[in-house]
């Protein structure tokens, strides 16, 4: 489903109020009735309603009535209830073209009041299957009810915690800006993947350069697990700047070995 930052525009407060009664109720329910709706909202005399139909109409609410009728956000109504806290905080005022999309996400360039533009990253779990989200995600335990919704906040929030602690700590990453439900804010690095790179003038400094990054991550007791020519950046004067951090674990984690090693063969090969 395409993003339409547009019909943002056409949304009024009572909508978001009906919108962000869905996301409340979808902490108990995975499918919120109608009467908690309305509960949660506050609106009066059919209000929550009428809303529910614009919603509906911009696909921000799926509503499902066969073996329980209730409602329930989609990544749509999610982006637009992110996107609007961002706003309200004062760090993006508008939405670009889209610039990436992955296996669990999509990334878009977005501006703030200043001119200054950056990286907006909206995880989408569930593009994949459940099983191939929790081998690379340790931090789902043994839930075996979920919420693609909530894992995927999950994953954000983990993504910029990680991205933030690197960057203090002198790690070539992206500059971690804000974060929100399942969107990260970051800063837009100059570069293009290692993986759409023909040639590069100086490869054996490359592969040192990525070979110490592993080593340092591995000092500071961690391990990327997906550091590969996807998610290595390359600056016009063959800088590397390392993405992607929500299936990071600790050197610790019962596989951590193997998964070290797979880092390091990803380079080698």
């Amino acid at each position: 489903m395409k993003l339409d930052v547009n019909v943002l525009r056409y949304l009024s407060k009572e909508d978001f109020r009906v919108l962000t009664a869905v996301e409340m109720g979808q902490k108990n329910h995975e499918l919120v009735p109608m009467q908690l709706i309305d509960s949660i909202s506050g609106l009066k005399h059919g209000g929550a309603y009428r809303c529910l139909k614009t919603l509906l109409q911009h696909k921000l609410v799926h509503h499902e009535g066969h073996k329980y009728d209730g409602y329930r956000l989609t990544y749509m109504g999610y982006d637009f209830l992110a996107i609007k806290a961002l706003v309200a905080r004062g760090h993006i005022c508008g939405v670009g073209r889209q610039i990436g999309v992955g296996k669990e996400s999509d990334i878009f360039e977005v501006t703030n009041d200043e001119g200054e533009v950056f990286a907006l990253k909206l995880h989408r779990l569930g593009r994949t299957s459940f099983r191939d989200v929790k081998s690379k995600r340790d931090y789902l335990g043994t839930r075996s009810n979920y919420s693609w919704l909530y894992l995927s906040r999950l994953a954000a929030l983990k993504e910029f915690a990680f991205m933030k602690a690197l960057g203090d700590h002198g790690f070539p990453v992206p500059v971690a800006v804000d974060s929100n439900r399942h969107a990260v804010l970051m800063e837009l690095v100059d570069g293009q993947p290692l993986v759409q790179i023909r040639e590069l003038g100086n490869p054996a400094r490359v592969y040192s350069t990525c070979m110490d990054l592993i080593y340092r991550l591995a000092t500071r007791g961690l391990i990327h697990c997906d550091f590969n020519e996807f998610n290595l950046l390359v600056s016009e004067d063959e800088q590397i700047t390392l993405i992607d951090f929500p299936q990071m674990v600790s050197v610790s984690h019962a596989n951590g070995r193997e998964l070290f090693e797979r880092d390091v063969e990803c380079i080698i090969r």
